[in-house]
């Protein structure tokens, strides 16, 4: 699963990547958590669009959210018949700007690992999106990373990562109208071994509130091979990646 990511690449060189006309400015994120809000890029009316949702999927079919496990992420084996998700499969597909994300081993003691691009660039996570609205007519729009099974390099650490959309596909992705759930399916797939590289970092990423450049420093290692030896962190730990907004 993908339960938290960073977003450190100046706003003018995402920008540049997504091809959207908005200029949002925000701040470099070195511990992006469930919850939050999040940038994502969506099309609207025929044009790339950014928009601030926060993360964590709700149905629009959701009558009580107070009753609802959140979801953060989408597996993307189920993704077009899961009824939580397979409407947004089929309309509302988006991408979300990242610069790497954490993964926690799924031996014990769970050590915490950077994963980032080798090309030091911006990437994009697969997304689904989704607006509910309330009972007094209050929207919230919410988003979901899509997941898959992990490449080789990423396999002895734990068995499932974020599907990254290779910038020639974006628009197969995104074109919702155009592109159909079933081709847009056709990248769901993990990326390859060569594109990524990971090392095992601090555990201070475990709290969310921790948020600086010093999380994605290399963990100072022991003799022994032992580094840091926390928990991962509870959300990254609950069953079906969910969790509770309210």
């Amino acid at each position: 699963m993908c339960a938290r990511y960073v977003i450190t690449s100046p706003a003018a060189a995402v920008r540049a990547l997504f091809g959207y006309d908005e200029q949002p400015d925000f701040p470099p994120r070195y511990n992006v958590a469930p919850t939050q809000p999040i940038p994502i890029v969506r099309l609207e009316d025929g044009k790339r669009s950014f928009a601030l949702v926060r993360w964590g999927f709700l149905p629009a079919w959701v009558k009580d959210p107070r009753g609802f496990a959140l979801l953060i992420n989408a597996r993307g084996e189920s993704v077009q018949d899961k009824p939580a998700f397979r409407n947004a499969m089929r309309r509302r597909r988006c991408l979300i700007p990242a610069d790497g994300f954490y993964e926690w081993s799924d031996t014990r003691p769970r050590r915490p690992y950077f994963v980032r691009p080798k090309s030091g660039r911006p990437i994009a996570f697969a997304g689904l999106w989704e607006t509910w609205t309330g009972p007094n007519g209050e929207e919230v729009d919410t988003a979901a990373i899509v997941t898959t099974r992990s490449n080789r390099l990423l396999a002895t650490i734990h068995d499932r990562m974020p599907v990254i959309v290779p910038a020639d596909a974006f628009e197969l992705w995104l074109d919702c109208a155009k592109v159909d759930d079933t081709t847009a399916a056709a990248l769901i797939m993990p990326a390859a071994d060569a594109s990524l590289e990971c090392y095992e970092v601090s555990a201070a990423v475990n709290r969310a509130a921790n948020d600086s450049p010093g999380l994605i420093a290399p963990a100072v290692v022991a003799k022994d091979g032992a580094g840091a030896r926390s928990d991962a962190p509870a959300e990254s730990q609950k069953a079906d990646d969910q969790l509770s907004l309210f």
